[in-house]
């Protein structure tokens, strides 16, 4: 059969499709199908009849069994031309049925008259194809590499697949509309071909990606991850087998680097078994790698436990010398898990008994010139003690990692004070019932996947998923699957969110459980019993920052495992993969009784969650929806249980200090210094290779900013939740429950009758519907671990995005929410008002009413007198008087402002008062203000308060009053859309374009944006909308180029700087003046296809192999570098803050304090930014830049690197704006 497969393949691309192609692919590519066979026909023929020359060969020796393998190149993980290839790294689907084996013998050769046969057909396809066969022939050779003709292939393959016809993707999923099949033999059009096990000449080698490529980088860290598995599970042999999967194919060896074989290694060493690892350094030699001190490490464990030989140990220890390495880097250099330190040490000291660990290095400080004083051992004053004994931290410390150890947290809604009605009480025994039937039925369910993957194993090798389905107990599996199918929303999920949600759970409870299990968790709890010594107010001061007092204790600690795990990220396409697995066997196994809420209705069982496409504008994406049955079910219980990531609370123990990219945040919980999207690997790439001395800043202040103790403004959060349980209030931003959500529009039975107005009422009714729960459970969240906190002291942890901007870890509850969460959130440390603190409170309100925003501060305190007793009206009857706070801008944060207000003014002394109320000081404009600092721009820092004043200049009242300008001349000379303006222009209509011009926006941005406020305008004629508002975004960004001619000169510096650089195949790369390093994470990016039981997922992938997306570099650039410079600023201020004894916080560009200490902030943000801009930021910038992309020092340049030479050296000049004039500028922050 094999033989007459690749006769028939060798009659052209006519046979092509029923021979070659899947018809699920053909289904899925119809439009391309034909041109990419043909396309590649000519060079298959070529390389089929190579092959069967060998099986002519191999036929005439009668003896040899005939062998299937599958021709297979690598690319793109999970694409469909690497699917083959990567049957190890994907696991087939439930509803999949496993691949042939590789390798399998078919049986035996047939007689020699076969041979005579097929050598004359042979002979007439050789006379039909002879010239195509005198070009490839030279190229086929066993182990040749890959040249002209091959890459012509190559090029028209991809040229064929760039092609097809694939539907769009939205948040990084695309959905095939065919349903996978179960492979075929010739999978995606590669034959499937006979040849002979070995010694076949003519076989090409399997060819793997370039080294520099991601998917290559992909694969050896899918390896990876497996092998870790297996170490982790403590099966070195079935290590062992898969790395022998790979180092016996010469071709697929390359995936191999050193890392692989040392955690072979390490497998090993845990048994004490030195011959293995003998055997494996010798592997490691055979694949022409070099041991690493990793390797030598594993090697003098293994040593260690077994009580080896001297000899043996004096080996291991000469070739280490002789590598170039030093014993005491062992200790060093090399992360240790459980004992492994102890038993390299005892190794070592068998043979040198006097050996002694090598003293801990100094540790470096910080040589920014912006920090000199703030790092200065001189000038060092103590860490600010909290209000806490060592003994409340510690019980806090216990709770905190009680919560962690069970990854989960179940809290009480705030909607369980409603009263219980029959129906309820009904409906949630019936759930119950259900869920614990649902529980078995899917433990069942991954019990017989496991079996089948296992039984697979036994015949074909290993199936990738199979040891990351055993890393934890079933149980808890299914309590993840259970946990995802509970908090499914009645209009359901997209596949890609879900599965990437069940992946990341096992992902986290892993590492857990391998904290567990090496002992990390007993290493950071005697750490952190020595760190609160350092916080709490009944112990010593010291003066030592966070993370160099966890260092020191660290350093002190001596033996135990490294707190730093060893690599264990896994791949993307990897959790993807074991997401998709598990959501599958959560749809197929989860079943319902139709009648369960009908008794008429036939008894069976159908599916509580199917799969069905929708369309999101044009993207077509694949959901995952309950049944109506199931979400009824879930409505009438009315459960007032919320289960939630321990991650997404917050800590109630002061996090543990970033001391590194790897390390930080919470005890337990796996977090990352920098947040970046799924597959994004560049960012941490570069995170680890920056000296870390240089992140000390950064990391300092983010330790800064998650120490800062908060506490629940109790008052302010009954009233909220009153009047949520109460049908919500819009006006008020409290989201109404869907039951008030407008009623669809009674429709006639038949629903071929209805109309298209009917139709699209119905349609806004749904979505309307669906955007109100959305709400409603944000709020619903939000509220409920408010709620559950409220008699708590707890912390933020903080971490950052790729630019440096901070931000809380926990997403729902934290103060960068909306004016609710801000409201009923309060500083834990109370300081008294002092005698300017109450001014500052009323100052407060009056800016959060926004009232009086053109007005000097004097007057809107002055205006806060006269309105006193409607603002202790508000704080006394907030829901039955006259109701002051409600018409303000944010109304919420104002009535906890009046409350406060109200207790400091009737306390017998308003100074002696403690408030734990947080004032903000807000920017103004903070992006101008760094662009007319940056290029002294000087009627630019009068527009954004740089300068002093006496009053606040308001920047967006002066572009509109020069776009009225601009449009008064217009329409005298009889411009039509310019008279039709007359009376509209106004600050409200160009305010969000102005705010926004500096991040980035484009004038097709802006017209949308004018174009949406011209609409709120009830007498704008709706006719001249799209004319007048493209009139307006001309006129707005004319009379911003005039104001702030400097800074339209830097942003056309930055843009085409970034444009030219991601024309010559670059990224753009920065360094902060803080010494962040920063790239700028826009590929084009490419779908890779993920085949899946339940249909194909095409997900975006956006790596540093792919090519710059140009447009998306050079827009991005100039907001990406001024947000990193106003994190810059934040973080001085935070750390010289924190130097002056200051609590602070900040959100982007509002930064909050107590009241007390307002002024002294003021100053230190105002010092800190004149610090920032008196750097060489832009010629700081164009020299590290010249020097990473333009090569100094080469005598020949190619004419692209001469023009962005000439561009990047051509730093735009600068104003005559004196800086210091910033440091009386009131207004400047206010």
């Amino acid at each position: 059969m094999a033989l007459l497969r690749l006769r028939a393949a060798l009659l052209g691309p006519a046979r092509l499709r029923g021979g070659g192609i899947p018809w699920s692919v053909l289904r899925n590519y119809s439009a391309s199908a034909k041109e990419k066979a043909g396309s590649s026909a000519a060079c298959e023929r070529t390389e089929l009849l190579e092959v069967l020359k060998a099986r002519a060969k191999q036929l005439q020796a009668r003896n040899i069994l005939e062998v299937t393998v599958n021709k297979a190149e690598l690319a793109p993980l999970g694409s469909e031309k690497s699917q083959e290839l990567l049957q190890k790294v994907v696991a087939p689907s439930p509803a999949q049925e496993p691949p042939a084996p590789h390798g399998g013998a078919e049986g035996l050769a047939r007689p020699i008259s076969w041979a005579e046969k097929l050598k004359k057909e042979m002979h007439i396809r050789q006379l039909k194809v002879e010239r195509k066969l005198s070009i490839a022939a030279s190229q086929l050779a066993l182990g040749g590499q890959v040249k002209a003709k091959p890459k012509r292939k190559v090029k028209t393959k991809a040229k064929a697949k760039k092609s097809l016809k694939t539907p769009k993707v939205e948040a990084a999923a695309v959905v095939k509309q065919s349903q996978a099949r179960p492979r075929s033999v010739c999978t995606h059009g590669k034959l499937r071909v006979a040849t002979v096990k070995e010694g076949v000449k003519a076989q090409r080698p399997l060819r793997v990606p370039k080294e520099e490529s991601s998917q290559y980088r992909v694969l050896q860290q899918t390896i990876q991850s497996s092998l870790e598995c297996f170490l982790f599970l403590q099966q070195p042999e079935e290590a062992e087998r898969f790395l022998l999967s790979y180092h016996s194919s010469p071709a697929k060896r390359r995936l191999l680097n050193v890392n692989a074989y040392n955690i072979v290694m390490r497998s090993w060493a845990r048994k004490g078994r030195p011959k293995r690892i003998s055997r494996l350094f010798a592997m490691v030699e055979a694949a022409g790698l070099w041991p690493s001190l990793d390797s030598y490490a594993a090697a003098l464990e293994c040593l260690g436990r077994s009580q080896a030989s001297p000899r043996l140990i004096w080996r291991y220890l000469h070739q280490l010398k002789s590598a170039g390495f030093h014993v005491d880097e062992l200790f060093q250099k090399c992360l240790f898990e459980e004992d492994e330190k102890e038993k390299v040490l005892s190794a070592i000291r068998i043979v040198q008994p006097n050996y002694q660990l090598p003293p801990p290095a100094n540790p470096q400080t910080c040589k920014s010139s912006l920090l000199q004083d703030f790092y200065s051992k001189e000038k060092a004053v103590s860490y600010p003690k909290l209000d806490f004994t060592v003994q409340e931290l510690q019980e806090r410390f216990q709770q905190q990692l009680e919560m962690e150890l069970g990854s989960t947290v179940t809290i009480e809604s705030v909607e369980s004070a409603k009263p219980l009605t029959p129906q309820a009480i009904k409906a949630r025994k019936l759930l119950a019932t259900l869920r614990s039937q649902w529980h078995s039925s899917l433990l069942q369910a991954l019990q017989k996947s496991k079996h089948n993957m296992s039984s697979l194993k036994a015949v074909s090798g290993y199936n990738i998923l199979y040891p990351y389905l055993c890393l934890l107990p079933d149980e808890e599996y299914v309590g993840i699957m259970m946990q995802i199918l509970g908090a499914l929303s009645p209009q359901g999920e997209s596949l890609v969110v879900l599965a990437r949600e069940l992946g990341s759970k096992v992902y986290n409870r892993y590492i857990t459980q391998r904290k567990l299990r090496s002992h990390q968790l007993e290493k950071v709890q005697e750490v952190y019993e020595g760190y609160i010594y350092l916080l709490a107010k009944d112990s010593q001061p010291d003066n030592y920052l966070p993370r160099e007092y966890w260092e020191k204790l660290v350093t002190e600690a001596g033996f135990g495992p490294s707190l730093n795990l060893k690599g264990c990220n896994w791949p993307y396409m990897l959790l993807m993969r074991l997401g998709m697995h598990m959501l599958e066997l959560l749809v197929q196994a989860v079943k319902v009784p139709r009648n369960i809420l009908n008794p008429r209705l036939e008894p069976r069982l159908i599916p509580v969650l199917y799969h069905i496409y929708s369309f999101r504008s044009s993207w077509q994406v694949g959901l995952i929806k309950p049944h109506p049955i199931f979400s009824q079910l879930v409505s009438d219980a009315a459960e007032t249980l919320l289960t939630f990531s321990s991650s997404a609370i917050p800590m109630l123990c002061p996090p543990v200090p970033w001391t590194s990219p790897n390390f930080g945040a919470y005890l337990l919980n796996d977090t990352r210094l920098m947040r970046f999207v799924d597959g994004v690997t560049q960012h941490q790439l570069l995170l680890d290779q920056c000296p870390l001395v240089n992140l000390h800043p950064v990391l300092d202040a983010l330790n800064q900013l998650g120490n800062c103790a908060w506490k629940i403004n109790q008052p302010v959060l009954d009233i909220i939740i009153s009047i949520f349980n109460d049908k919500g209030n819009e006006k008020l931003d409290i989201p109404p429950p869907t039951s008030e959500a407008p009623r669809p529009p009674a429709a006639p039975g038949n629903s071929s009758t209805w109309n298209k107005s009917l139709k699209h009422e119905l349609l806004l009714c749904k979505k309307k519907t669906a955007e109100m729960h959305s709400l409603r459970m944000d709020a619903l969240y939000k509220l409920s671990i408010a709620n559950y906190v409220r008699d708590k002291v707890f912390w933020f942890p903080h971490n950052m995005d790729f630019r440096g901007r901070t931000y809380p870890c926990p997403p729902y509850f934290n103060h960068l929410g909306n004016d609710v969460t801000r409201a009923i959130l309060l500083f834990a440390e109370g300081r008294p008002l002092g005698p300017k603190g109450l001014d500052w409170l009323k100052i407060h309100l009056i800016n959060l009413t926004g009232l009086k925003k053109k007005e000097a501060l004097q007057e809107r305190l002055e205006y806060a007198n006269e309105i006193m007793e409607e603002i202790l009206d508000s704080a006394d009857h907030p829901l039955t008087g006259r109701k002051w706070w409600m018409n303000t801008d944010e109304p919420w944060q104002a009535l906890a402002c009046c409350m406060e207000i109200a207790k400091a003014s009737r306390s017998p002394d308003p100074a002696a008062y403690i408030s734990h109320f947080p004032v903000h000081q807000d920017g103004s404009c903070n992006g101008l203000q760094h662009y007319a600092a940056l290029g002294r721009d000087l009627i630019g820092a009068v527009s954004v308060n740089l300068m002093p004043c006496g009053v606040p200049q308001d920047v967006y009242s002066a572009v509109a009053q020069q776009v009225e300008e601009f449009r008064r001349k217009d329409a005298e000379r009889g411009v039509k859309v310019a008279q039709v303006l007359q009376g509209f222009v106004s600050r409200k209509v160009v305010k969000q374009t102005v705010m926004t011009v500096v991040y980035g926006v484009t004038r097709y941005g802006g017209r949308l944006q004018i174009e949406k406020r011209l609409k709120e305008i009830d007498d704008f004629p709706e006719e001249y909308l799209w004319e007048a508002s493209h009139y307006l975004v001309k006129q707005v960004f004319n009379g911003i180029k005039e104001m702030f001619s400097a800074t339209r000169d830097i942003q056309n510096w930055l843009t085409e700087s970034a444009k030219l650089i991601a024309q010559s195949g670059r990224t753009v790369e920065w360094v902060t003046p803080l010494g962040l390093p920063i790239v700028q994470p826009y590929y084009r990016s490419r779908s890779t296809v993920l085949n899946c039981g339940m249909q194909h997922l095409s997900v975006k992938n956006s790596s540093s192999s792919q090519k710059p997306d140009t447009v998306k570099q050079k827009n991005a650039f100039p907001p990406n570098f001024i947000h990193s410079l106003d994190s810059t600023h934040m973080m001085l201020t935070a750390l010289h803050c924190l130097r002056q004894g200051l609590t602070f916080v900040s959100v982007h560009d509002c930064y909050w304090t107590h009241a007390l200490t307002v002024d002294t902030m003021n100053q230190i943000c105002r010092q800190q930014f004149v610090a920032l801009h008196g750097e060489k930021i832009l010629q700081d910038l164009s020299e590290f830049m010249l020097e990473k992309y333009c090569s100094p020092g080469r005598e020949t340049r190619a004419p692209w690197q001469k023009k962005l030479m000439e561009q990047l050296s051509d730093v735009p000049k600068t104003g005559e704006f004196n800086l210091k004039k910033v440091m009386d500028s009131t207004y400047f922050f206010s």
